[in-house]
């Protein structure tokens, strides 16, 4: 394909430097799958100088909807959730050295701040894609908050993975 280009997670501040805004690039390795409820629970850790059951530096997180494992599959439907839910969290955790964002719709100007001065990336993945992108999970596991169900911290493993930059 035209303009595709090819990318490794963890991502790196000098592969991010290679990306311009609308391009399109197929991740493949792992990242975190966060939600609110658990950003809620790390920011309150933050600001409450207490460990995280998570290092931050360097990872990616997909804002994913709940998606129970279907027969057969480590996930169900896996499509973004909307990123402006997370926004009063995102800044705190790039600057535990997040790296990089996924899901979908606009950011906040704080967020869009943090980006651009830490020279990390936002993508948006294709919202209604998440038969689609469920594809692309092989492998998921569950890293902190069991208690919060689908809203838990997870793992995921992807191999050729769709998104577009946003920003960065």
């Amino acid at each position: 394909m035209d303009g595709l280009k090819i990318a490794t997670l963890p991502l790196t501040k000098d592969k991010i430097a290679e990306l311009d805004i609308g391009d399109r690039v197929l991740l493949s390795g792992s990242m975190l799958v966060m939600r609110d409820a658990a950003h809620n629970k790390i920011r309150d850790m933050i600001k409450s100088n207490m460990p995280l059951p998570v290092n931050f530096d360097g990872e990616c997180i997909y804002y994913m909807g709940a998606s129970p494992a279907t027969e057969g599959r480590p996930i169900g439907s896996a499509g973004p959730t909307t990123s402006k839910r997370m926004d009063s969290v995102t800044p705190l955790l790039i600057e535990k050295g997040l790296i990089a964002t996924i899901g979908k719709g606009e950011r906040s100007q704080a967020v869009y701040d943090a980006i651009k001065t830490a020279g990390v990336v936002y993508f948006v993945a294709i919202g209604g894609a998440g038969a689609y992108y469920c594809n692309c999970i092989k492998k998921v596991e569950l890293l902190a908050f069991p208690e919060l169900l689908s809203e838990a911290i997870y793992r995921i493993s992807v191999e050729d993975f769709p998104v577009v930059v946003f920003y960065r």
